[in-house]
C-alpha cells in the first residue's frame, strides 16, 4: 500500500468503468482501447505488465490465491478463504472484532504478492492484510501470508484491515487506478469514488486523450493533442569518455517530465490537489517526503516504503541526465537489457565489469553492477526492491556513523572494518562517491554541536542533489541562527519549487512578524505546495497590518491551503491541520470541529485530543482538556505526547505535584524528544528540585550536545543554585554553537565564586 506521510449515513459504491468526462476547455478521458488502435506495439507491451494487471475486478482470470477452503492464522484468527456462487470470501474478524463473511470485490497487483480488497456500503474499501505469496513455490510462495507479521492487530488498531490506515480510497487508490477522484464526502463522512480505467492505463501518463484521438482521425495537421510530450530522450546521444568510461548526454536535460509523471506513484508523500495532469510540477498537486530520520538512514538509503523518486533523485545518474525510460521501457515496464547489460548502456564493460574493477569472481552474484550500486531491501514480506540513487559502498561509514552498506549485506558474517579496510585497498582512500551528506545528516539527528555549520555547507552547496539540499535546510529549523536565515534566504530563490518550499520550513522558529519580508514573497509562488507553505508559516499575521496587495495575496494562499487540507478530509492529520489554522485565527468553534472530527477518525491520533487540549487552554477552559486528555490516556497510556499536554494542563491549573510525575513519564516514554525532557527539568526547578533537574537535563545532553534549550536550561539552573562554575562551563558550550549566548557567559564571568 501507499504509505502518505508528517482515513460512514449507507451509499452504493459508485466505480465508474467508462470515460471520465471533461469541461469544453479540457480534454477527455477516452479509455486505453482507443489508444491501442493505432498504438498497437506499445498496448502489447503494456498488456500484462504491473500496471496493466495493478487491480482488477475479482474474476477466476484475476484471483491468484487459494479459496478453496484453504485457513490462515493469525494471532488467536483463523481465517478462511472460499467460493460460493462464482464469488470469492474471506472468514475474518470485522471491525467488530467477530468472525464474518467478506466478499472479495478486487484485486490488488499480481507479483511477487497479490493483495484483496472488501467493499462496503459506505463507499470505502478496506485492504485485508492476509495477501497471497504468488511467487513459485520453490521460492517460498503459493502460500498465504500477514502482511504485519509480528503486530497480531486486532479491530480498532489503525492499522488492523478495517482501520483507517488500510482504507484504500485514501492510502492506495489514485496509484493503481487511472485519473481516480476519491470523492470524500467529510459531512457524511461516506466515499463515492470513481475511475476512468480501473488499472494504470495509458491515460495515467499521457493524460486525457481525447483530443489526440480527433487529431490523429482528423487531417493530423497542426498540434497533436497530446497533453504532454516525452521528449526528454528526444535527439540525445551518449558518448563514452574514455577517461572515465562513463557516458555524457550530448545536451543536458532542461525537464524532468519523465520523473515527475512517474513520481505521482513512485514518491512517498502528500497529496494536495487533484486532478494531476502529466507535463505539470509534481509540487503542483503532492508534496515529496524529504530524506527524513525513520525512512532513510542518513546517508539516504531507504528505511522504510519510500519507492524509488527520492533515492533516484539522490543519484549522480539524475544530476547526468538520465530519465527513467533510459532504464525501463515505459510500456512493459521491463529493464531495456538484461543483467548488467542496462548498466553498459553508458558505462564500459573493459572497465567496470571487470575483476580488476568489482573485484568479485566472473558470474559471480557479486560481480553484478546492482549487487554494489543497487542495494535490495525487501518490503511486504516478499518483494525486494533496488535501491535506485546507485551509490557507491561506504563501509567506513557504517564504522563511523552505523549505517548499512552493500558490502555488508552480503558479507554478512564480517563486521564493516574489514569491508571498509577492503573497499580503501581495492580503490584507496579518496573514493567516497556522489552521496556524501551522511557526516552532516548524522549530526543532526544526533545534536552534535557541528550540525549546524555542516547542514549550511550542504543547504548552500552547488553539487549537491536538490533533495539532499532541501533536506538540510529544513533540518535547519532545529538549529536556529542567522546562517540558517541567511541559507534559506537564499534557497526561497532557488528554481527547484521542493528546494524553495524546504526554505520556508527553515524559517518556521521565527515568528510570522519576523519572516514577513521573506516568506510573503512566495505567497504569489507559481508551484502549490510552496504557496500554502508559506501560507501556513504567515497566517498569525493581522490583514490589518498588511498592505492591501499583501493581505490579499496571504487570504488568497490561506484558501489554498484550506483546499488542499480538504482534499484528505478523510484523514485526522489532515483535519488537525485545519484545527490547528482557526486556532491561531481564533476561529474557536471551527478549530474545536476540526479537533472532534480528527478524533473520530482515529480516536488513538494523539495530536487530535492535543490540539482540542490547546484550544481549551487558550478559553481557560482547562478543566475540559484534562478531562479530554485522560479519556485519550486511558485508550493509550503509553502516548508520551499526551502525558506531556496533560503535565502541560497541571501546570497551568498549578498543580505542579500532579503535574510532575505525567512530565516525567513523557520524558521517559520519549527520550530523544528533548523538548520533554527541558519542560519536565524545569518544572523540578520550579519545584525546588534542581539537581534532580540537574541530571534529567545532563542525561539529555549526553544524547543531544547540540540542543540550546537543553544547554541554556543547564548554565541558568546551575547559575540560580550556586554552582557558578557548572554554569559556566555549560554557558560556554552553548556559546561555541550559539554566540546570542555571549551576555549570559560575560555575566558568569563576573559573578564572583561563592
Amino acid at each position: 500500500m501507499r504509505a502518505i506521510a508528517v482515513a460512514l449515513v449507507l451509499v452504493a459504491i459508485t466505480m465508474v468503468a467508462g470515460p471520465a468526462q471533461g469541461g469544453d476547455a479540457e480534454p477527455a478521458f477516452v479509455g486505453s482501447a482507443a489508444c491501442g488502435a493505432c498504438h498497437q506495439g506499445e498496448m502489447a507491451a503494456w498488456r500484462n505488465s504491473h500496471h496493466d494487471l495493478a487491480m482488477a475486478e475479482a474474476t477466476e482470470q484475476s484471483v491468484l490465491g487459494d479459496f478453496d477452503g484453504a485457513t490462515f492464522t493469525y494471532g488467536d484468527v483463523t481465517s478462511r478463504f472460499f467460493k460460493r456462487d462464482g464469488k470469492f470470501f474471506v472468514h475474518t474478524d470485522g471491525a467488530d472484532g467477530k468472525l464474518a463473511d467478506f466478499q472479495i470485490r478486487y484485486t490488488f497487483g499480481f507479483y511477487p504478492l497479490q493483495q484483496y480488497l472488501i467493499a462496503f456500503a459506505d463507499g470505502r474499501m478496506q485492504a485485508l492484510g492476509i495477501a497471497w505469496d504468488s511467487r513459485p513455490k520453490d521460492k517460498g510462495g503459493q502460500r498465504w501470508f500477514h502482511l504485519y507479521p509480528d503486530q497480531k492487530l486486532k479491530a480498532g488498531d489503525p492499522v488492523h484491515w478495517t482501520g483507517i490506515d488500510q482504507t484504500w480510497n485514501f492510502q492506495c487508490a489514485e496509484c493503481h487506478s487511472t485519473e481516480l477522484r476519491k470523492n470524500y464526502d467529510a459531512a457524511k463522512d461516506t466515499y463515492a469514488t470513481t475511475w476512468a480505467e480501473i488499472d494504470v492505463a495509458c491515460e495515467a501518463c499521457h493524460g486525457p486523450g481525447s483530443a489526440h484521438v480527433a487529431w490523429a482521425k482528423g487531417e493530423r495537421s497542426g498540434p497533436n493533442g497530446l497533453t504532454v510530450h516525452f521528449d526528454e530522450r528526444k535527439g540525445v546521444n551518449w558518448t563514452l569518455d574514455p577517461a572515465t568510461g562513463t557516458a555524457k548526454r550530448s545536451h543536458p536535460r532542461i525537464s524532468a517530465k519523465e520523473l515527475e509523471t512517474c513520481g505521482v506513484c513512485h514518491a512517498r508523500g502528500t497529496k494536495i490537489a487533484e486532478p494531476w495532469r502529466p507535463g505539470r510540477s509534481l509540487l503542483e498537486t503532492h508534496v515529496p517526503t524529504l530524506l527524513y530520520r525513520g525512512l532513510f538512514e542518513a546517508d539516504g538509503k531507504s528505511l522504510d516504503e519510500v519507492y524509488n523518486y527520492a533515492p533516484f533523485r539522490q543519484s549522480k545518474m539524475f544530476v547526468a541526465g538520465v530519465s527513467c525510460s533510459d532504464c525501463h521501457d515505459p510500456h512493459s515496464l521491463k529493464l531495456r537489457a538484461e543483467g548488467d547489460g542496462v548498466c553498459l548502456q553508458c558505462h564500459d564493460g573493459a572497465k567496470f565489469a571487470a575483476v580488476s574493477h568489482h573485484h568479485h569472481a566472473e558470474g559471480s552474484a557479486g560481480s553484478r553492477c546492482v549487487s554494489c550500486h543497487m542495494p535490495v531491501k525487501t518490503y511486504m514480506e516478499v518483494d525486494p526492491r533496488h535501491d535506485h540513487a546507485f551509490r557507491i559502498p561506504r563501509p567506513d561509514e557504517s564504522v563511523r556513523f552505523g549505517t548499512s552498506n552493500a558490502c555488508n549485506d552480503c558479507h554478512a558474517d564480517k563486521d564493516a572494518a574489514w569491508a571498509a579496510a577492503a573497499v580503501e585497498r581495492w580503490y584507496g582512500p579518496h573514493r567516497k562517491g556522489f552521496q556524501t551528506w551522511t557526516g552532516a545528516f548524522d549530526a543532526a539527528r544526533t545534536g552534535k554541536p557541528e550540525a549546524a555549520a555542516l547542514l549550511v555547507q550542504l543547504a548552500l552547496s552547488t553539487d549537491a542533489p536538490s533533495i539532499a539540499r532541501a533536506t538540510a535546510l529544513e533540518s535547519l529549523a532545529d538549529f536556529p541562527s542567522r546562517d540558517a536565515v541567511a541559507a534559506a534566504q537564499r534557497a526561497l530563490a532557488d528554481p527547484d519549487p521542493l528546494v524553495r518550499l524546504a526554505a520556508l520550513r527553515t524559517l518556521r522558529p521565527y515568528g510570522a512578524a519576523n519572516i514577513r519580508p521573506l516568506a510573503g514573497r512566495l505567497l504569489a509562488d507559481p508551484v502549490l505546495a510552496v504557496r500554502i507553505e508559506a501560507a501556513s508559516l504567515l497566517a498569525d499575521l493581522p490583514q490589518e497590518r498588511l498592505s492591501p496587495q499583501e493581505g490579499n495575496r496571504l487570504a488568497r494562499a490561506i484558501e489554498d491551503y484550506v483546499t488542499a487540507q480538504r482534499v484528505n478530509a478523510d484523514r485526522p492529520e489532515h483535519r488537525v491541520n485545519l484545527g490547528s489554522l482557526n486556532l491561531r485565527q481564533q476561529r474557536y468553534a471551527e478549530a474545536e470541529a476540526e479537533f472532534r472530527a480528527a478524533a473520530r477518525l482515529d480516536p488513538a491520533f494523539a495530536p487530535a485530543t492535543v490540539g482540542l487540549a490547546e484550544l481549551y487552554a487558550q478559553q481557560s477552559r482547562d478543566g475540559d482538556g484534562e478531562r479530554v486528555l485522560r479519556t485519550a490516556l486511558a485508550r493509550t497510556p503509553d502516548s508520551a505526547e499526551l502525558r506531556h499536554a496533560l503535565g502541560l494542563n497541571l501546570v497551568r491549573q498549578r498543580r505542579t505535584a500532579d503535574a510532575l510525575p505525567e512530565l516525567g513519564r513523557a520524558a521517559a516514554l520519549d527520550p530523544a524528544t528533548t523538548r520533554y525532557t527541558y519542560v519536565y527539568a524545569v518544572a523540578l526547578n520550579s519545584a525546588g528540585r534542581s539537581n534532580e533537574a540537574i541530571t534529567a537535563l545532563e542525561t539529555a545532553y549526553a544524547r543531544r550536545p547540540a540542543d540550546r534549550e537543553i544547554l541554556l536550561a543547564l548554565a541558568t539552573i546551575n547559575r540560580d543554585a550556586g554552582h557558578r562554575e557548572a554554569a559556566l562551563r555549560w554557558a560556554e558550550r552553548l556559546l561555541a554553537i550559539d554566540p546570542s549566548a555571549q551576555p549570559l557567559v560575560e555575566q558568569l564571568r563576573q559573578t564572583p565564586v561563592r
